[in-house]
């Protein structure tokens, strides 16, 4: 694996990561995320940085294989381009079902 997409694999897992600690002294809920602005709206930018390191993995190699990648990628771009279509439930659909996988899978490539 080059060293790019190990920048990239590292970027994902810390924005993962800083989304995680939002919820380290409040439940993690969908009505706390909806009820604190500051929250999603960080919520959101660390899935931008997610989403565009996963677009520049797969520009890289697209044979490389991430579950959901595509996505996340394409949650990314409805934030930046579609940013008033874009549902507190989809994000919260990708904070509760697509980031912890991705946390792992991230993690075991990091760990080869």
């Amino acid at each position: 694996m080059s060293n790019e997409i190990k920048t990239w694999l590292y970027d994902i897992l810390n924005a993962i990561i800083e989304i995680e600690s939002f919820f380290e002294e409040t439940p993690k809920t969908f009505a706390n995320y909806q009820n604190d602005l500051r929250t999603r709206r960080a919520i959101e930018r660390n899935i931008e940085i997610v989403g565009e390191a996963l677009n520049r993995i797969l520009k890289h190699d697209e044979a490389f294989s991430i579950t959901n990648s595509r996505k996340i990628v394409d949650t990314r771009n409805r934030i930046i381009h579609g940013y008033d279509s874009v549902s507190d439930e989809v994000i919260w659909g990708v904070v509760i079902k697509h980031l912890p996988v991705l946390k792992t899978e991230v993690e075991k490539l990091l760990s080869e």
